[in-house]
């Protein structure tokens, strides 16, 4: 039997989708991970939004990947880090 890839890898590497650092969404500290977001945004020559669009998608995409088996702490870091991203781009945050 041959494994199947998920599609969330296929989208990953072979979309347009923008290459990000290595283990950005293993860190434990929000601000980090919108940094090296938005560093990979703003240097990615796969992407085809603006920055900030990229970022927030591929964070979005993550959170929406790993669906239930996200432990809820991890889900708020995550969360953190979409208000850390539109920080680190001037954007309001959401309330």
């Amino acid at each position: 039997m041959i494994a199947k890839k998920k599609w969330s890898a296929e989208v990953t590497e072979h979309s347009d989708a923008m290459d990000l650092e290595d283990h950005v969404f293993e860190s434990d500290d929000a601000r980090k991970i919108a940094t090296s977001l938005k560093r990979s945004a703003e240097h990615s020559h796969r992407r085809k939004a603006e920055p900030f669009q990229s970022a927030m998608s591929m964070l979005n995409f993550y959170i929406n990947r790993a669906g239930k088996n996200l432990p809820a702490a991890r889900r708020q870091v995550l969360e953190n880090a979409k208000d850390e991203l539109r920080t680190a781009f001037g954007r309001e945050k959401d309330d």
